[in-house]
């Protein structure tokens, strides 16, 4: 699986982008994840592969649980839909669907840790793996 995680907003604290880099390592054991950080929705749109399995992150969108989220990425690998585009921080696009970390809005620092989190826990539960060490 190839995740592309796109945020438009400003730059990150230092504490989110210790945590991301963490989650980012450890991830790396199980799939290609990576972060692009934007200024501007126009410079998404150009950097959008039209093939890719469009997700975005909003307040408004559906709430999983870990283990959802875990049968939803394996669902989509199996399925193949390997190339998946994750965006936070941009209004209402067009996209395949809508997922929500919480109703709750919150700093989009917050909001990526907690992304790549799952995304790392996802993996731990496709792989009938421990997630708390």
């Amino acid at each position: 699986m190839n995740y592309k995680v796109y945020v438009v907003g400003p730059k990150f604290q230092k504490f989110y982008t210790d945590g991301i880099k963490e989650y980012h390592k450890r991830v790396s054991r199980y799939c290609k994840c990576s972060l692009v950080l934007l200024k501007n929705e126009e410079d998404l749109f150009k950097k959008i592969s039209p093939k890719s399995y469009k997700i975005q992150i909003s307040s408004h969108g559906v709430q999983l649980s870990s283990e959802e989220l875990a049968h939803k990425m394996n669902h989509l690998g199996i399925s193949g839909k390997s190339d998946i585009t994750i965006i936070i921080g941009a209004s209402k696009l067009p996209c395949d669907e809508y997922l929500s970390i919480s109703p709750m809005d919150m700093d989009l620092g917050l909001m990526t840790t907690i992304l790549f989190e799952q995304i790392y826990r996802s993996y731990r539960i496709i792989n009938n793996q421990p997630y708390h060490k």
